[in-house]
């Protein structure tokens, strides 16, 4: 092999890329980036190597960007029941809690957000039973206005004394003169968390029934169109680290893989959703472009060498795959090759696993700046 090497030296390019790598194969070399060797051949001294890189033993990580959007995880419309005028409204990007007012009516009388997954489709009044009742006690104990013993003794689903003075205080709570104790149809809204307003459809002097207003949940989440020859790379609780459009990045873990592709054939995607660890670090962001960056492929104590080291032997056609080497620099400037197997490319590093006869410690020829 040392006389083809330095017979052939031809035949030997440097590869200084980064190698883009799927399902732990190479699938594609960025073009035009190749350059020549820097080594004056194998074995014996030569002249000063341009630049060398210490053969390291580490963890590496193959990490894949894609692109996503930022925004606010799911879609409510909130639909007025109880007739009347609209007299106060909330603004779009007001976040509207468990317990707090959605909007009000003639004379200033509140709609309520209660949280559940039952919609609101009757008046709620002492004595009756259900699975929106069930709803109403949860959240009347959630908010401190009814005690837990006396909802247990009395049964969830039962809209007892207990409900109806839990739903007293609420309504004092709210600015209500004279709590009744009992709710009219239209007069609170189920939903199964915290709403983001995010259009205001119904307006000042306008009737309170229809659409009233659309909404979000509060919490950032960022969507992946994820091309299905990826999926098997993904899954539900995988760490990823967000590039926000300033550039900073933070934490989030994929929270959802769909299953139903989208696209045409060859440009198929499936949504991919990811949750912030630290949510406020999106601050107000909404609809914002993001990268969103995948590990699919990591090695622990493996050996690792620069991307740059690698040289690639050029095949002609019908030849077999390209086999890679890199120059081990030893004592007394003493060169010679060491060929190498790849495994997973560190893109950010600009590192690569390999296999072969090399120790930590030693140094092997990178190009020179």
């Amino acid at each position: 092999m040392r006389e083809t090497v330095s017979r052939g030296r031809g035949r030997w390019v440097a590869l200084g890329i980064v190698v883009v790598v799927a399902a732990g194969a190479v699938s594609a070399w960025r073009a035009g980036v190749f350059s020549p060797a820097a080594s004056s051949g194998a074995g014996g001294q030569g002249a000063p190597a341009p630049a060398t890189r210490a053969v390291a033993r580490q963890d590496i990580a193959q990490v894949t960007p894609v692109t996503a959007t930022l925004g606010y995880a799911g879609s409510y419309t909130v639909t007025g029941h109880g007739g009347g005028t609209l007299t106060w409204l909330p603004s779009p990007g007001q976040v509207i809690s468990q317990g707090q007012v959605l909007y009000k009516t003639d004379n200033g009388s509140p709609v309520v957000l209660l949280n559940g997954s039952v919609p609101a489709w009757r008046a709620l009044d002492e004595g009756i039973t259900g699975q929106d009742v069930t709803q109403l006690n949860q959240d009347l104990v959630q908010l401190g206005y009814a005690d837990r013993a006396d909802i247990v003794t009395l049964g969830w689903d039962y809209y007892s004394w207990e409900t109806t003075y839990g739903v007293q205080r609420l309504e004092e709570h709210l600015g209500v003169s004279s709590p009744s104790g009992s709710l009219s149809w239209g007069q609170v809204v189920f939903k199964p968390e915290a709403l983001r307003v995010s259009q205001v459809t119904g307006s000042l002097g306008g009737p309170a029934s229809g659409p009233v207003l659309a909404a979000t949940s509060d919490r950032h989440v960022a969507t992946i169109p994820l091309s299905t020859s990826q999926e098997s790379e993904v899954a539900v609780g995988d760490a990823v680290t967000v590039t926000l459009p300033d550039g900073a990045g933070t934490p989030g873990a994929i929270s959802s893989v769909g299953t139903v592709a989208s696209g045409t054939a060859g440009n198929a995607t499936i949504p991919v959703t990811v949750t912030l660890t630290r949510p406020s670090a999106a601050g107000t962001l909404d609809q914002a472009p993001v990268t969103v960056n995948i590990t699919t492929a990591m090695a622990h104590d493996v050996l690792v060498v620069p991307v740059a080291a690698l040289v690639a032997e050029v095949k002609g056609e019908g030849e077999a795959a390209a086999a890679y080497v890199v120059e081990v620099v030893g004592p007394g400037n003493a060169r010679r090759w060491v060929p190498v197997t790849v495994g997973i490319f560190d893109d950010a590093d600009g590192m690569v696993q390999v296999t072969g006869a090399l120790t930590p410690g030693q140094h092997v020829v990178v190009p020179g700046s």
